[in-house]
């Protein structure tokens, strides 16, 4: 039912706890399948996405909705919500960078408009926590998922630049293309000496850095 904070998400499976992270790829294979913006999947996912922003609107209802209200974005509402970051003493769910730049990226797939308040809020959310030697809220836990879902949000946001809440313009392209270098090891590949989320895996994460530095090129 669309009541229920689930509805929309995918998960690990038809029926494990759907989830943002899933729920950005969801979006972004059927947009690549040729659903539109507009099509009925689409719009049943951005209605999840939606309700893992940390900003209470007609569009977010959820019992987290109000509770931090920052516009950044969390892992899921589902099944008494979760946020990888942690908790306050509230219960409300604590924002972070990958996920906030994944929820950016799946409203612009679906066809939120720049001036619509939930792609503004993450905007500024962004915008005061722009960083690449971190995953802001997650330190250097998947950090590398971090980077690529970065280019993949500014790509398809479409501008050169990005400006952080202290009115500086950023050439995010060079400014990541940089530090993914800076990190490469001698034989080419990616490691995050911090393990989770299996970023101890030089073929994912070189994977990771991969698809990266393919939206850096202009």
């Amino acid at each position: 039912e669309s009541s229920d904070p689930g509805f929309g998400g995918a998960g690990y499976g038809s029926h494990k706890r759907p989830d943002l992270s899933n729920t950005t790829f969801l979006i972004e294979a059927l947009r690549a399948l040729g659903n539109d913006a507009d099509s009925e999947a689409v719009q049943r996912a951005l209605v999840f996405v939606s309700r893992c922003q940390n900003l209470p609107s007609s569009h977010n209802e959820t019992e987290f909705a109000g509770k931090v209200q920052d516009g950044g974005f969390y892992y899921t509402p589902a099944a008494g919500g979760n946020s990888q970051a942690g908790s306050n003493p509230d219960g409300g769910l604590r924002s972070y960078a990958s996920m906030t730049y994944a929820g950016l990226k799946s409203m612009i797939f679906a066809g939120v408009d720049s001036e619509d308040p939930r792609v503004a809020a993450a905007v500024k959310w962004l915008g005061e926590h722009y960083d690449l030697k971190s995953n802001p809220g997650m330190g250097d836990s998947g950090l590398f998922y971090y980077y690529h879902t970065f280019a993949k949000a500014l790509a398809a946001r479409g501008e050169a630049a990005f400006v952080d809440s202290q009115g500086v313009k950023h050439d995010w392209r060079g400014e990541l293309n940089r530090e993914l270098l800076s990190r490469q090891l001698p034989n080419g590949s990616w490691v995050n000496e911090n393990q989770r989320w299996l970023e101890s895996n030089p073929d994912l994460v070189t994977g990771y850095a991969l698809l990266a530095l393919a939206y850096t090129r202009p």
